[in-house]
């Protein structure tokens, strides 16, 4: 389906064209989720979905013909056709049926498979009759004599009967008509206020319900408690030079030399993460893209080189808005974007420092409050780099009084790379490559371009965007992660080489870095806006998607990620 924008902002959709008796189901359930699978293609498996799957395999084997309408279908009573589609262009619907049996006096009924159980009535769930009347409408209108349709519920094991009248029929019409209408509309509707359909949404982690409303102007819910899931996968990192990863039996392994050297279960896998001179076979890229897991590519000295990926993402609306941005509205999010990393670097500092001046966190105050109402890239720029400046001269500060690595060079060399000069440079520069690295994953599968950025500028290979986002978290996961490090004398000095004036991480050092990153993304901290826990890795997907929800103009400003 095409979306046309013209040029006096007048929206000239293209209607949809076959709507799928499931997604109509979708949207009586909710119309917003309705638009997001559908018009927006975004999809996201959960337990519930995983279990529909599995109750769904029993009819998902195509098995016999139905007969033709023109035949006696007396004749077949009791044939039953299963898993076939049937579409009509008249109607506009498509649907795969699960089962169609044939009955003694010559009428197909359509019996749909659910896996849950009739509504608290004892009644079939109007989504369900809904998805039933469709596939006898399309039944009628390919020929077959229909009177009713059936819902099995595998969780109580019975079968429930829909008559086929003409008011239900006007029923399905009218719901048509207004699907349409949301179909053709390039925003997506509201969300749902306080709905207790949202806990059990597959996508409520993409929708944010509450989130969305809590930003809206006059909308202030009290927002629940986070309801999408924390994924269980995690990053798989591979830093053993000359090695080869492959797949086997639903397996990510990594050989060298004939031997296993490690084995993950796919499922448990988030992203792939290469180091050096890695190998990957053809059969693992391919199960990868397809399982649309990314594999990201670093530089022996860990410089984060590029990144593999299936078919793009589908929300081309988000990817529209995000290269149709004026130049002020990118100044606006840039200046809350360098707002929040000065505020977090202050928090920082002020939490760890153990010899902070009293007017150090005052000057950064001044600075993020400035950086609030920049109108220009130019005086951000400034400010920025005055508060890097003020914020690394007592970086140091913050690390316990008898440092396991030399920390007293930073304070000579200040913040510098390519190449880092020193242990602590060092560790930053390792460290901001991955989260970039996260953040790139994280906006490509939203939907974002991450090349194109509000205030890193476009160049050749430099994802601006990720860049843009890190900064509020730089501070935050990091800065905080070196403090750990050191302060827990996890990092020592014989994990570091210096060579040429470059300072680099060894290998052990690199498997040290990783393993604090990796606690660091998976800490729970209080939402600083929406008031429930989450993980630093799960606030980074709802900070990226509150910026599709600004760039898409569901929320009027956007809200950068600050600690108190």
């Amino acid at each position: 389906m095409d979306h046309l924008m013209a040029a006096d902002g007048e929206k000239t959709s293209e209607p949809p064209a076959l709507v799928p008796a499931r997604m109509v189901n979708e949207f009586i359930y909710c119309p917003r989720l309705f638009h997001l699978e559908w018009v927006q293609s975004r999809f996201a498996i959960s337990d519930d979905v995983e279990e529909g799957l599995y109750v769904h395999r029993v009819v998902d084997e195509a098995s016999s013909d139905l007969p033709d309408p023109d035949e006696h279908l007396e004749r077949f009573a009791g044939r039953k056709s299963r898993s076939f589609w049937l579409s009509s262009t008249e109607l506009g619907l498509t649907a795969k049926l699960d089962i169609a049996e044939v009955d003694s006096a010559g009428l197909v009924v359509p019996v749909d498979y659910k896996k849950g159980a009739p509504d608290p009535h004892g009644k079939v769930w109007d989504t369900d009759r809904i998805q039933s009347l469709i596939q006898a409408l399309l039944l009628r209108d390919a020929g077959y004599p229909v009177e009713q349709a059936e819902v099995w519920y595998n969780e109580t094991r019975q079968r429930m009967t829909i008559d086929i009248t003409d008011q239900t029929l006007s029923e399905v019409r009218e719901v048509l008509i207004h699907l349409h209408e949301v179909a053709s509309d390039p925003q997506p509707p509201r969300p749902l206020i306080n709905s207790p359909k949202c806990p059990r949404c597959s996508l409520v982690g993409i929708c944010m319900p509450d989130e969305i409303t809590t930003l809206r102007p006059h909308e202030k819910p009290r927002p629940r408690r986070l309801l999408a899931a924390d994924p269980d996968n995690r990053p798989v990192y591979v830093q053993e030079q000359g090695t080869v990863v492959g797949v086997r039996r639903g397996r990510l392994e990594v050989f060298k030399e004939g031997q296993t050297l490690a084995s993950y279960r796919l499922i448990d896998v988030s992203q792939l993460c290469l180091q050096g001179n890695i190998t990957v076979s053809p059969q693992a890229v391919r199960e990868l893209m397809a399982r649309e897991i990314p594999i990201c590519w670093f530089s022996y000295g860990g410089w984060f080189a590029g990144m593999a990926q299936g078919l793009p993402g589908k929300n081309i609306d988000l990817r529209k808005s995000q290269f149709t941005i004026t130049s002020e509205q990118q100044t606006a999010i840039a200046s809350r974007m360098i707002e929040a990393k000065i505020r977090n670097g202050r928090t920082l500092l002020r939490r760890n420092s153990r010899n902070l001046p009293e007017h150090a966190p005052g000057q950064l105050l001044d600075l993020a409050k400035q950086a609030a109402e920049a109108t220009a890239a130019p005086s951000l720029l400034g400010l920025e780099g005055a508060a890097a400046r003020i914020y690394f001269s007592h970086f140091t500060s913050m690390f316990i009084p008898d440092p396991p690595v030399q920390t007293d060079r930073f304070d000579t060399n200040g913040r510098a790379r390519r190449p880092p000069p020193d242990p602590v440079n060092a560790l930053l520069s390792f460290l901001y490559s991955l989260l970039v690295k996260d953040i790139t994953a994280t906006l490509t599968m939203i939907g974002f371009d991450p090349y194109y950025g509000v205030y890193h500028r476009p160049r050749f290979g430099r994802p601006a965007l990720s860049l843009d986002l890190a900064e509020e978290f730089r501070p935050i996961v990091a800065d905080a992660t070196v403090i750990q490090l050191v302060n827990n004398r996890e990092i020592r000095a014989h994990h570091f080489l210096q060579k040429a004036g470059a300072c680099q991480l060894t290998a052990d050092g690199r498997k040290a870095v990783i393993g604090c990153y990796e606690r660091r993304m998976a800490h729970e901290i209080k939402h600083p806006t929406f008031g429930y826990r989450v993980t630093y890795r799960r606030a980074l997907d709802v900070q990226a998607r509150i910026l599709a929800a600004h760039l898409t103009g569901e929320i009027p400003e956007y809200t950068p990620f600050t600690t108190r």
